[in-house]
């Protein structure tokens, strides 16, 4: 059977030297600055799309209904 080796022999001090210098010099960069952007007040094209979309859909059923009671007497609404 093979003997094995403790790893404290098997380590030379220039090689754990070498890897603390390593480390050290990646924690010495700056760290990126970031900047922070505010977004600008106020609606975005799709709450602008909703509020359009819901309008019309109302107007539509206020138009039909308004046809169904003026010609067949049948509205909801408008008789």
């Amino acid at each position: 059977m093979a003997r094995s080796r403790s790893r404290t022999s098997s380590r030379s001090d220039k090689g754990a030297g070498a890897r603390q210098a390593r480390s050290k010099s990646t924690r010495s960069k700056p760290a990126a600055e970031v900047e922070v952007v505010e977004e600008g007040g106020g609606m975005g094209i799709d709450d602008g799309i909703a509020i359009i979309t819901t309008i019309v859909l109302l107007v539509a059923v206020l138009l039909v209904d308004y046809e169904l009671g003026t010609n067949y007497g049948e509205g909801m609404f408008f008789k």
